[in-house]
């Protein structure tokens, strides 16, 4: 096909893919199944008591997939995917790449090997929901634990941030993907103290306020497409009014 002016098209704004990341007990899940009309795809037990639709715990990854296909063929009124969480679907998708290779372990492929045939499952997994996406009008809210991870950059000291508890490819693989990457965290200061004999001492102080920011730091993993304000209430409805086009 000739590709000239009547060949332009107007691209239709979609839903976003979303990951929020943080430590356990933040309000991670809590964030999530707040969206609009949520189902939720359990790859740990996580909804505690939180009174929202979802799938039976998936066992595998295959569990995963069937999930995802039923909500591209059926009949729903679904709004929004919810995936809890991201980095206990790992140790499925491993499982799957070491059955359809004959391995026990995803070490066994030796030297990383097994970490880049994984790539290819979870990019099943990432098409599938942005199929959901695309297709279906959904939302993708996927949940993950921080986990810090030490920094070696060429132009910087090294230093530690949170990111996501993912393999180092899975993690860039989802980051890519994901349209926006939230980090869920209690809002902390520091406070400079005299600490006697001409010192001084800096500790932290938590406000108590669960906050999400939306703005990458050398501290923290953090992403948007959507000029979003850096810092928002842990709230899926603060969320949702700062996305354009939401009034």
């Amino acid at each position: 096909m000739a590709i000239n002016l009547s060949s332009i098209v107007r691209n239709a704004v979609k839903p976003p893919r979303i990951i929020i990341h943080g430590d356990p007990g933040v309000g991670k899940t809590t964030f999530a199944v707040c969206a609009e009309k949520p189902i939720v795809i359990q790859t740990e037990d996580g909804l505690g008591n939180l009174d929202a639709a979802c799938f039976p715990l998936a066992r595998s990854f295959g569990d995963v997939m069937d999930a995802i296909a039923s909500l591209y063929q059926e009949q729903h009124d679904f709004k929004t995917l919810v995936v809890d969480s991201l980095d206990w679907l790992e140790p499925l998708v491993w499982q799957a790449v070491c059955a359809g290779h004959g391995k026990k372990s995803i070490e066994d492929f030796g030297y990383g090997k097994g970490y880049v045939e994984a790539l290819g499952v979870w990019r099943q997994f990432f098409d599938g929901i942005t199929a959901l996406r695309d297709d279906k009008g959904m939302t993708i809210v996927m949940t993950a634990h921080s986990e810090q991870k030490r920094v070696e950059d060429p132009l910087l000291p090294a230093y530690d941030t949170h990111d996501l508890k993912l393999h180092k490819r899975a993690a860039a693989l989802a980051e890519e993907f994901a349209d926006v990457i939230l980090y869920a965290a209690l809002q902390t200061n520091t406070v400079t103290e005299d600490a006697g004999f001409n010192n001084k001492r800096t500790r932290a102080v938590t406000t108590g306020q669960r906050v999400i920011h939306t703005v990458g730091q050398p501290a923290f993993l953090a992403k948007n497409r959507f000029n979003l304000p850096p810092v928002l209430p842990l709230a899926w409805a603060d969320f949702a009014a700062a996305m354009p086009g939401a009034q």
